[in-house]
C-alpha cells in the first residue's frame, strides 16, 4: 500500500507531471501545492497475506480471522483487499472456514471452523478495545497494521513486549517491533522482551517448539514474579531491574519442557 514509498513532493517535477496527467486524462484537478502519494494494492500480495493468516489460524487452532480495511472509502484498493481475502478463504480453505454471515445463521452447524469476517479500520480500533475477546487473527494492509499493532501492544504493556515477524514464501525475518531506541543505548534499561519473543516466534517457524516453550515459559514466570524493567515498573510502582538483570532472571527460570 502506501508503504511502497511512491511519493512525490509538491514542488517536484514528478508531482507536476502527475498533476498534469490527472488533469488531462482523469479530469482530476489538483492545486500546484499538492504532494502526491500512490497506493498500490495487488491481488497477488493481498491473497498471499490472507493465505498466510488463515494457515496460521489453522496451525495454531485459532477461532477467527478478521480482514481489516477501509473499503467503504477506498473501494478499489482496500475494498478489493477485502474481496480477495474472502475469495482465498472460499477457494482454498473451504473445508476449514466459514464466513461470519454463514456462522451467525447456524453456529451449531459450523463449530470448529475458522470464522472469516471483516471490519472497517476505524471501527476496528474501538472494537479491539471494547470487545477484545471477539478477535483472534487480523489480516490487514501495511499502514493499517502499523497503526493497529502499536495500539494493541498498549493493551499488553507497550512496544517492549510486542514481537514481530516478516514471513514470506521462502524466507522469514523476525525482529522487535519497537526499532532501535537509540536514546537508551548503553544505559542497560531497555526491555528485551520484544526481541526475545521475536526469537520464540522464529523458533516456532523453524518448528523447534520445545525451545520456544522454554523461553516463553521463563518470560511468563519472570513477569509473574514481578521482575520487570523500567517501562513496566513505573506503572506497577515497583523497583525496576536493569536489562541485564532482567535477562538473568529469565535464565534462572528456564526449565526443560516435559513431554
Amino acid at each position: 500500500d502506501l508503504y511502497m514509498g511512491i511519493e512525490f513532493k509538491y514542488d517536484s517535477p514528478e508531482a507536476a507531471k502527475m498533476r498534469e496527467f490527472l488533469a488531462a486524462n482523469m479530469d482530476v484537478k489538483l492545486t500546484d501545492d499538492t504532494g502526491i502519494g500512490i497506493k498500490p494494492i495487488s491481488k497477488f500480495k493481498s491473497s498471499r497475506l490472507v493465505r498466510k493468516a488463515i494457515q496460521f489460524a489453522i496451525k495454531n487452532k485459532r477461532r477467527n480471522v478478521t480482514l481489516v480495511h477501509k473499503g467503504n472509502i477506498m473501494k478499489y484498493t482496500e475494498g478489493a483487499f477485502k474481496e480477495w481475502g474472502y475469495q482465498v478463504a472460499a477457494n482454498e480453505f473451504k473445508d476449514n472456514t466459514v464466513t461470519e454471515e454463514e456462522y451467525l445463521k447456524d453456529p451449531d452447524n459450523y463449530r470448529g471452523k475458522i470464522v472469516i469476517k471483516d471490519r472497517i479500520t476505524d471501527n476496528m480500533f474501538q472494537q479491539v478495545l471494547t470487545r477484545t475477546e471477539d478477535y483472534d487473527v487480523i489480516a490487514t494492509t501495511n499502514l493499517n497494521g502499523d497503526y493497529l499493532s502499536d495500539a494493541l501492544s498498549a493493551q499488553v504493556g507497550g512496544l517492549g513486549l510486542a514481537p514481530g515477524g516478516n514471513v514470506g514464501d521462502a524466507y522469514a525475518i523476525f525482529e522487535a517491533v519497537h526499532g532501535t531506541a537509540p536514546k537508551y543505548a548503553g544505559m542497560d534499561v531497555a526491555n528485551p522482551t520484544s526481541l526475545m519473543l521475536s526469537g520464540a516466534m522464529m523458533l516456532r517457524h523453524l518448528e523447534w517448539d520445545d525451545a520456544a516453550d522454554v523461553l516463553e515459559n521463563a518470560i511468563l514466570a519472570t513477569y509473574h514474579d514481578q521482575k520487570v524493567t523500567q517501562d513496566l515498573a513505573r506503572v506497577m510502582n515497583i523497583k525496576p531491574l536493569k536489562c541485564s538483570e532482567f535477562g538473568q532472571e529469565i535464565i534462572k527460570r528456564m526449565k526443560p519442557v516435559k513431554n
